[in-house]
């Protein structure tokens, strides 16, 4: 379309406006076109139904791209020798970024959103974005960009100068606008491909720096290592050899392994959130919450709520528990200002959301209240029946517990449809999980209402039903109880942790426990003897340190031995725990042996595997695909892997069908198949 002297060229592709292989020949056809017409001084690039180009679509990875690639475009705008302009509203990422750095010119909307996030799905800006985008912000701030994953605002681009203006009405008007006066300035036009200002004050010990300060955060990663390679190049050779560099690393990320999964987790992400059956449910709104407990868990879920500008209530029994829970509140925000991830202006903001209550009446205008006590059901009966008593009506009430029955909870008010779990993932101003709980009384509405405030709050909902430990729970039950034998049957607590390390995990179990703190198991043990089945296999060895007051960090003694207090602990083997364990051993009469690192491995995994099929068949989740996202984002299972039920997929689920049958024969019914699994490895997929 042209506007007097100036050609509007329109991307649109329904719904998303992703950038496929149609979309990029129309558009060097439009480009084209352009340049032979003498009429047109100028062009405007933009979206339609008021969004640019969220990025590729990811469905063409792994096929193949097509031609014409991103950086035929940019050559068509720069070899026009005429002014293009890119107008950029709602998403302007990745390959829609890549696509706009090689216009002339850029005009955002405000509350356009900007970056290069394929560093998520284990790719890298394979369209020129690893070469150009340095050029535009500097090598340091590209390379933050690119690697963190995360978008930034129009007010900030404009701050770097990725964006040279911000639209103060119309978008298009604006930059139709904008491109008449560089026509009328007749100024030579700026080609990013030829910058190479903002390149030269590059510190050369920033790659290595880089490399070593994340050397254990990328362990197993491919695309962010290559993505401080391609800006090294960068800064050293001309940007066609730049680009070439970049395409080679472009295709060693598209096939590897770690590609695939770690988009089957981006598509889970957002799949997880869209529960059969809520269909054009609405969600409650909610302006204000409650917190009641003021611990480490309470306080960190205040800060979620708060941090989203929810106004929320933290309520505890004592003035001594509200000053605690404060103190963490306010130590959490000053080292996310010390270490640059929150600013100091967000932080105060986020703070002054939060006030505190010493009574459940403080509850009483909040729209919804999480309960985040002790994990005792006699505890949380009593609460639930007195915030039934002094919250509003349509109220919803929520309870963090991780193990217990939230309908039993439920009885305690006069409302269960209103009440549902919500379970958070400690340190829950940190982590993202929030799983869901709905009972068999729970309304669609509330399922639909914690479901957005999951969102709402940066987390990612996951839906589970009422039974025992739910989804990730009850897995982490089977992981640690095989972890447990193994150790009985030779293997040492660091060993394990060492193999599990070694997979991917952030943490071993043992590492894990200890910093959570062994009574807290322990005290759930405790409550569920009443129920366990005395016949099946039992490991003593987690008793018999709590036993013996080892209860992890914060006593300085559980599975290792600590050299100071704190997150900064060392960690050390210690000889006490490993006569402790053989005499375990003896007393049970395995005999011990030597197990290595990937039986570790495999056992545990498979075991994970099958007690998810078994999850799926009790329809306690809703699909494999959730089971992935829980371990994820809830358990630190490593995102190149794609969670275990992706991981069982892509090992064989015939394998893990024998391996699991193996494990049967030598112990017994702990390891009964679940018929899942076996339809799963008829069908050669998880079923739908």
């Amino acid at each position: 379309m042209l506007d007097s002297d100036v050609a509007v060229i329109t991307l649109s592709n329904p719904p998303m406006n992703a950038l496929n292989a149609a979309m990029r020949t129309e558009l060097v056809e439009a480009l084209t076109r352009f340049a032979g017409d003498d009429a047109a001084r100028a062009a405007v690039l933009i979206g339609a139904e008021g969004r640019f180009v969220p990025g590729a679509d990811i469905r063409e990875f792994g096929k193949g791209l097509s031609a014409p690639g991103i950086n035929v475009s940019v050559r068509c705008m720069q070899a026009s020798g005429k002014p293009v302009i890119a107008a950029l509203a709602r998403h302007a990422l990745g390959g829609g970024l890549e696509l706009a750095l090689g216009a002339h010119y850029r005009i955002a909307t405000p509350d356009c959103q900007l970056g290069l996030p394929e560093v998520n799905i284990g790719l890298l800006p394979g369209g020129g974005g690893t070469q150009r985008l340095p050029r535009v912000i500097g090598a340091e701030r590209a390379l933050a960009l690119m690697l963190d994953g995360k978008s930034i605002g129009a007010s900030e681009a404009l701050t770097l100068g990725l964006v040279d203006a911000v639209a103060q009405a119309d978008l298009l008007q604006d930059a139709l606008a904008f491109a008449r006066r560089m026509v009328d300035a007749a100024l030579p036009l700026p080609s990013v491909d030829a910058r190479r200002d903002r390149l030269q004050d590059t510190d050369p010990a920033l790659f290595a720096d880089l490399r070593r300060q994340n050397a254990r955060k990328w362990r197993g990663l491919l695309s962010p290592g290559l993505i401080v390679d391609c800006v090294e190049k960068a800064i050293s050779v001309p940007i066609e050899q730049g680009l070439a560099f970049e395409a080679e690393a472009f295709k060693r990320c598209v096939g590897s392994p770690q590609r695939a999964a770690l988009i089957h987790v981006f598509q889970a992400e957002r799949t997880a959130a869209r529960i059969p059956g809520l269909e054009g449910v609405a969600p409650k709104p909610i302006h204000r919450a409650a917190v009641v407990g003021a611990g480490t868990m309470g306080s960190g879920i205040a800060m979620s709520l708060a941090n989203a500008g929810i106004p929320v209530t933290l309520i505890d029994t004592t003035q001594e528990g509200l000053a605690r829970g404060i103190g963490i509140v306010e130590r959490n925000y000053e080292n996310s200002v010390r270490r640059g991830s929150l600013s100091a202006d967000k932080a105060q903001r986020a703070r002054a959301c939060i006030t505190t209550g010493l009574d459940l009446g403080s509850a009483a205008d909040a729209d919804i209240v999480i309960e985040a006590a002790f994990e005792d059901m006699a505890l949380k009966q009593q609460i639930f029946g007195r915030l039934d008593e002094v919250m509003k009506p349509g109220a919803i009430l929520a309870t963090n517990t991780s193990t217990l029955d939230v309908a039993q909870i439920a009885q305690a008010t006069k409302r269960p449809a209103s009440v549902v779990g919500t379970h958070f993932f400690s340190p829950a101003n940190v982590m993202k999980l929030q799983e869901n709980v709905r009972t068999e009384q729970t309304a669609p509405e509330v399922v639909a209402t914690v479901t957005a405030l999951a969102k709402r709050i940066g987390k990612v909902p996951v839906l589970a039903a009422n039974k025992d430990g739910f989804i990730g729970n009850r897995i982490l039950a089977v992981y640690g109880r095989e972890c447990d034998f193994l150790v009985e049957e030779g293997a040492t607590p660091w060993q394990v942790d060492r193999a599990l390390q070694g997979f991917g995990f952030p943490m071993g179990l043992y590492l894990m426990r200890d910093m959570s703190g062994l009574d807290v198991g322990w005290r759930i043990r405790q409550y569920r003897e009443q129920f366990r089945d005395k016949s099946l296999r039992y490991s003593p060895i987690a008793d018999r340190l709590c036993e013996a007051g080892r209860f992890g960090q914060k006593t300085g003694r559980g599975y290792y031995v600590y050299d100071g207090q704190g997150p900064s602990a060392k960690a050390s083997p210690d000889s006490e725990v490993e006569r402790l364990i053989q005499g375990v051993s003896a007393e049970l009469g395995i005999a011990r042996r030597e197990i290595s690192d990937q039986e570790v491995v495999d056992r545990v995994l498979t075991a994970m595997v099958n007690e998810g099929a078994r999850i799926l068949e009790e329809g306690v989740a809703l699909r494999a695909s959730d089971i992935d996202v829980t371990y994820i984002y809830g358990y630190g299972f490593p995102r190149h892997e794609g969670g275990p039920m992706f991981w069982a997929q892509r090992r064989g689920l015939d394998w893990v069908l024998a391996q699991v049958r193996q494990q049967e024969a030598t112990q017994g019914r702990l390891w009964a198949p679940s018929p899942t699994l076996v339809q799963a490895a008829e069908l050669g997929r998880w079923p739908d």
